[in-house]
């Protein structure tokens, strides 16, 4: 038996002037026309800007790729549909009966549509700053584990990104000496680019750790030189 909707709506410490924008929310489309695909919308757009700008509020050292990245992780429908599960939403999801026979209440894609449909009916039914603050209370936890350091791109794929938005050709590495034995080598790398004339050299005990070194330090120069 499907919970009635203003259960879940006390649960989630929410009180609606008009309950049943909420029970819309939970109306997935496969009961007919009168669904919350709409709601759905809204609330994915308020909360893409709301997730957006606490993030550029916490992290004013990352770029804008650092920045898109956390966001996404943030959003995305697995985020979502967690989000979901931890406020039993499945269960008060109003399906028609082929998706509740295959068990729709469980699909990630369809709890994560609710939950953004609910931040959509509270947008609609209170205004933005209400929505913003739930929103922001349902995701603290998410937003507290959050570090940058996990989301940053590692120094030779940034490179390379950059030098694909300057249209020109992908940084070059070259192995100019190595030295040790089998057991412990290490790796002196050269990188050059077309956008600079100088070169820049990194070492590490691998190739790919000496590469990244020497694609740090040429980003490093690039930015130096700006």
């Amino acid at each position: 038996m499907i919970r009635k909707p203003g259960i879940l709506a006390k649960n989630l410490g929410l009180v609606f002037n008009h309950p049943q924008i909420f029970a819309l929310a939970l109306t997935h489309r496969s009961i007919g026309s009168n669904n919350n695909e709409r709601l759905e919308y809204l609330g994915d757009s308020i909360l893409g800007f709301v997730i957006a700008d606490k993030l550029y509020e916490m992290f004013p050292e990352a770029d804008e790729g650092d920045l898109s990245r956390l966001r996404s992780n943030l959003v995305n429908q697995t985020s979502l549909a967690e989000l979901a599960r931890e406020h039993n939403i499945g269960d008060y999801l109003i399906l028609g009966s082929g998706e509740l026979k295959s068990g729709g209440y469980r699909r990630d894609s369809i709890l994560s549509d609710a939950l953004e449909a609910i931040m959509g009916a509270l947008l609609q039914d209170q205004g933005i700053e209400a929505s913003k603050n739930w929103i922001l209370s349902i995701f603290v936890n998410k937003l507290a584990r959050l570090d940058l350091s996990s989301y940053k791109k590692d120094p030779k794929t940034e490179l390379q990104e950059l030098m694909q938005s300057k249209k020109v050709e992908l940084p070059h590495y070259e192995l100019i000496k190595m030295t040790g034995s089998a057991h412990s080598q290490t790796f002196n790398i050269q990188c050059t680019t077309l956008i600079m004339s100088e070169s820049t050299t990194g070492s590490g005990v691998s190739r790919k750790k000496a590469e990244q070194g020497s694609a740090e330090k040429m980003l490093e120069l690039i930015k130096a030189k700006k």
